[in-house]
């Protein structure tokens, strides 16, 4: 797997102060996509275990939420093999930080659908997924004031909770957060 970019302080795909990680390698080709290079499989760089260590590093700071993957599109089958060595690392040694994962595929159509059963590390990988943006990006449907998605057609959700009740649940952030400083994981005001 090749990889766009790394974003060390990303503060427009997720809550909070983030590291990005934008995947090559993207089937989906939605019409007025942002980053259209991304949809080589062989743009950018190579992903290394190098990269994983980097990216590990980048994590360290007490004030970093999480992960943010994105693409391309992380989801892609070859992609999905590709990333289960970070993932693990990430739940290893950072348990209480987040990840979430933009995809073109539809969580209950696509990846619970199909996916699971049918791509190599599927199951495993959403077993790490906190929160997910699914769904192509649909210029026609594009809307500015969604909060960390392009269009209203996708949906953000929170994927272990989806999995525990077996229904959707749809991350529905309040209009305020705070974030725990012990265990970075973000909270309602109250």
């Amino acid at each position: 797997m090749n990889y766009a970019d790394i974003k060390q302080y990303d503060v427009a795909n997720g809550p909070g102060i983030r590291i990005s990680l934008f995947v090559s390698g993207c089937t989906h080709h939605c019409k007025g996509c942002f980053n259209r290079e991304a949809w080589d499989f062989n743009y950018g760089k190579p992903f290394t275990d190098g990269t994983i260590d980097t990216i590990i590093e980048y994590m360290k700071p007490p004030y970093i939420s999480g992960l943010t993957l994105l693409g391309g599109d992380p989801m892609e089958p070859s992609n999905i093999k590709a990333l289960l060595p970070l993932l693990r690392r990430i739940k290893e040694v950072y348990p209480n930080k987040n990840i979430w994962c933009f995809t073109g595929y539809e969580f209950e159509k696509d990846i619970l659908g199909e996916m699971i059963e049918n791509v190599e590390g599927t199951k495993e990988f959403i077993s790490y997924i906190d929160v997910l943006v699914d769904g192509k990006y649909v210029e026609a449907l594009h809307n500015v004031n969604l909060k960390f998605k392009g269009s209203s057609n996708q949906k953000t959700i929170m994927v272990q909770e989806s999995l525990k009740t077996g229904k959707t649940i749809l991350w529905n952030p309040p209009e305020y957060v705070t974030v725990d400083v012990k265990t970075n994981r973000i909270g309602d005001v109250g």
